[in-house]
């Protein structure tokens, strides 16, 4: 059997490497037009910021071999042609013509697999291909960003803020340079995060000196002396002497499209659950394909690596006789920025109105373990639940506590279609220096029952702001500790500082107006949630907690 894997990547090798494990007798040719192979891109913003010091260690593997062309013949006898582009497929002679330093070659076929990825998208604005504009999706793109702050640049400018943008600019403050990010959304990551979530991230973003600008559109980059000077945003110059761009990619269809393979809804190639294209013959995985989103039912593209290397076993496995299925995914994501960990899976409140699922939403902030241990920190964890069936349709977390084992108990009753009651009585593993007692995904769940149950009605700080503005009949009573509300506190005269422990003995200074609204408000919602099961006991009608807590508050 002859194979033809087009693009070095994840996709690419790991759909060659699980057919040499299944077929030792298939001649397997991967084709790459740059010159790495199998290198860990989600790895660059790592290597900029100097917790990675080579290239070659993110291509190594466990036991320290380098991943290139030779460690792939000698252990693995696959051939592997880089600085090789294929310019051609001809599906009716199954070859593929390739063309390395101006000499053309032509690799016959008997399955193919096509894993050219995706390119970025630079946004069309004046001086975008300015010297000193990069994007950061290779390693010339890193070793380019090194050179230029080796040669002294200091300021720099990250256009977009998706996690390669705020990987990118972590990355830059621990060179020591002044970072702008601009987003032209109302919050970062925003095709990830709501805007609550949003709001942790950019407060963390701001005490770590990186400058955050949302609702900022670019309108040009400014050039001097043949460089890059400066961007200007919403009619004001922003100096750099470096812009880092990551406004989003698009998948390289181009050989697939005049091959005349099938090109899907999103742009991206066409493949079926076994990961095929329009022709039989040919499969195709990675960043250049569409999937299906398991929430939504919708097609999208999932340019992650943990998806192309799935797809790629999948593919392996279906070209040596085997019918595995790649079913689709939920858009699990992680990330790290600075002190912070970010993840999200399934739906966000954007992406559940888009489809048409109507969702409750619940805040419920918690430490990460028990909170005597030392060590212990708080995360913050937002939960979609569909109205009715109450499957858990999505989740959010942020905060410097261990968040990514949270995400991934959520995405998996996410994909499982859990109900709150059933993620409510999950046994998960418990010990103080690992997990609360009832762990914050648990908590998460209690608090989803209680509110969906009438326990209490929440309210967001964007509500909230929302009332203050154009309301009087609203009165907010902080239970929070004098000390605590000294420190910060909502800045109005609507707010009145009732500790917690002292409410019972105070509900006289509460008005008692029907048409009053009282919004309690703690630190993290536990202390308000207290308060608003002693107030609605004492009689008192319109009671909402404020979800999160002060942590979510914005001035």
């Amino acid at each position: 059997m002859n194979v033809v894997v087009i693009g070095g990547g994840a996709a690419g090798l790991k759909a060659a490497s699980r057919i040499r494990r299944k077929d030792a007798e298939a001649k397997i040719t991967v084709v790459e037009a740059g010159k790495y192979v199998s290198l860990g891109r989600c790895g660059l913003p790592y290597y900029i910021g100097g917790l990675v010091h080579e290239i070659d260690n993110l291509r190594e593997t466990t036991y320290g071999a380098i991943r290139d062309e030779n460690y792939f013949k000698r252990l693995k006898n696959i051939d592997i042609l880089t600085l090789t582009k294929a310019i051609e497929i001809d599906r009716k002679k199954r070859t593929v013509r390739v063309v390395n330093n101006g000499k053309e070659d032509e690799l016959n076929y008997d399955y193919l697999v096509i894993a050219t990825g995706s390119r970025p998208v630079k946004p069309p604005v004046e001086g975008i291909d300015a010297e000193g504009v990069t994007t950061l999706t290779s390693a010339e793109d890193a070793e380019k960003i090194i050179e230029m702050w080796e040669e002294g640049a200091e300021k720099a400018v990250v256009i977009g803020a998706g996690l390669i943008g705020l990987e990118s600019a972590e990355a830059l403050k621990n060179l020591d340079m002044e970072v702008t990010v601009i987003e032209m959304m109302d919050r970062v990551a925003p095709t990830m995060l709501d805007r609550d979530i949003a709001i942790l991230v950019e407060k963390h973003l701001e005490e770590k000196g990186v400058k955050v600008l949302t609702n900022t559109r670019v309108e040009k980059i400014v050039e001097g002396d043949g460089k890059v000077k400066g961007v200007v945003a919403n009619g004001k110059e922003i100096s750099a002497d470096l812009v880092v761009v990551a406004t989003g990619i698009r998948p390289n269809v181009e050989l697939a499209e005049r091959a005349g393979l099938k090109i899907g809804e999103t742009g991206a190639i066409w493949v079926n659950e076994y990961m095929q294209t329009s022709d039989e013959r040919i499969y195709a995985g990675g960043d250049c394909v569409e999937t299906n989103h398991l929430v939504t039912g919708r097609k999208i593209i999932a340019p992650f690596g943990d998806v192309a290397n799935k797809q790629g076993r999948v593919i392996g496995e279906n070209i040596t006789g085997g019918r595995a299925v790649f079913p689709g995914v939920i858009n699990t994501a992680v990330f790290k920025i600075f002190d912070f960990t970010v993840a999200a899976t399934g739906v966000n409140e954007a992406a559940a109105k888009d489809a048409g699922i109507e969702y409750m939403s619940v805040i419920a902030p918690g430490p990460d373990r028990a909170h005597y241990y030392p060590g212990t920190a708080y995360i913050r964890l937002k939960l979609l639940v569909e109205k009715g069936t109450w499957k858990v349709v999505g989740a959010q977390a942020a905060g410097m506590g261990e968040v990514a084992k949270r995400i991934d108990i959520l995405s998996t009753a996410v994909q499982a279609g859990m109900t709150i009651d059933q993620l409510s009585n999950l046994d998960l593993a418990y010990a103080p220096p690992y997990a609360p007692a009832l762990d914050p995904v648990i908590t998460a769940a209690n608090v989803a029952m209680n509110k969906r149950d009438g326990m209490f009605e929440g309210i967001t700080v964007f509500e909230l702001k929302e009332m203050l503005d154009r309301e009087d009949g609203i009165f907010i009573l902080d239970v929070r500790s004098e000390d605590e509300f000294e420190r910060n506190h909502i800045s109005s005269e609507k707010v009145a500082n009732i500790p917690l422990l002292e409410l019972r003995e105070r509900l006289s200074e509460i008005p008692r107006d029907k048409e009053i609204v009282i919004v309690t408000v703690c630190a993290l919602g536990l202390r308000s949630y207290e308060a608003a099961r002693i107030l609605k006991g004492a009689g008192f009608e319109k009671v909402k907690v404020l979800e999160g807590g002060m942590a979510f508050w914005f001035e």
